[in-house]
């Protein structure tokens, strides 16, 4: 109780001395290491204080996005007029907008409250790859937002995650402080290199889980050609597994156990004289046909044929 008074009264301390806060409006990254998660750190980390407006919430782990669920554009007003009524901010930092009904109630806002200075992080992909808006909202936002900014910053500027956020800011932050916006720069810039040289992201689990993923596929090949029955083994949905083995191997881990399979079916086709049926079974297709059907589809001929062929 004591520690959450004394929060209250530093904040209150905080607004009585006269400094605004910098409000950022973006999306929301479940990993914490960019969007608005990124934006707070960055914000608190250089002494200032961070207000929010979240306009899209990602399904996202470290190799990259799953989902996105984009926050209602009614929403997302509500945020900004509850902050810019209340708590004034003259810095205003812009991320993640998906939606062109979001997008107009952005510029409807900054047109109404008119800020000292607007940031625009020009958030079109993630560092990873994943497309986040299309180039039709891209160009949109280059045509009615971007005009209302005071720096538009384009986060294709490097491979580490949360880059273009901490630049963005961390030049908010000196901006709030009555920088100039040339030395701001400057700043920003500094601040990104002591950043990358920490380099303190959090790393996922993904070459250790798609190890033990091809451990458990020679284990169980045999009778267990599901991608979930693999997830369920490592207790990891079958979405994160799909990422991981996509991001090691390039290939999906439905791939990769047929892959498998039909290079022991293989085998057997090709040192042993057990009968079509009885290597079905072996390898737990619950019939011939369905054995010949997949044999066929990745080898382009029946096993019959397959050994037939091999005898010429």
């Amino acid at each position: 109780m004591q520690t959450r008074t004394a929060f209250c009264h530093l904040t209150d301390m905080f607004f009585l001395c006269g400094m605004k806060p910098i409000l950022t409006i973006t999306g929301s990254d479940s990993t914490g290491g960019s969007g608005i998660q990124a934006d707070i750190k960055t914000i608190s980390e250089l002494g200032e204080y961070a207000v929010t407006v979240i306009t899209s919430i990602t399904v996202q782990t470290t190799l990259g996005i799953l989902d996105f669920y984009d926050v209602p554009s009614e929403v997302v007003g509500g945020q900004i007029e509850a902050v810019m009524n209340d708590l004034q901010p003259q810095v205003i930092k812009i991320g993640m907008v998906r939606t062109t009904e979001t997008l107009n109630v952005i510029v409807e806002c900054l047109e109404k409250y008119k800020p000292r200075y607007v940031i625009l992080d020009t958030v079109t992909q993630s560092s990873r790859g994943d497309t986040i808006i299309d180039e039709t909202m891209a160009l949109s936002i280059k045509k009615v937002l971007a005009p209302l900014c005071d720096v538009v910053v384009d986060n294709v500027n490097g491979n580490t995650h949360g880059q273009s956020c901490w630049f963005s800011s961390s030049l908010a932050c000196y901006l709030n402080q009555g920088l100039s916006l040339d030395v701001a720069k400057t700043k920003a810039d500094a601040y990104v290199k002591m950043m990358m040289a920490r380099c303190d992201s959090p790393k996922g689990r993904c070459g250790e889980l798609y190890e033990d993923f091809l451990s458990e596929l020679q284990k169980h090949y045999r009778h267990a050609s599901d991608v979930h029955f693999y997830a369920e083994c490592l207790n990891v949905s079958s979405r994160y597994l799909a990422q991981v083995t996509k991001r090691v191997s390039g290939k999906s881990p439905k791939n990769i156990i047929d892959e498998l399979l039909i290079r022991e079916i293989e085998i057997q086709l090709k040192s042993t004289d057990y009968n079509v049926q009885e290597v079905a079974y072996m390898f737990g297709f619950s019939s011939q046909a369905h054995f010949t059907k997949f044999f066929k589809k990745q080898k382009g001929v029946s096993p019959s044929e397959y050994r037939r062929l091999l005898r010429l």
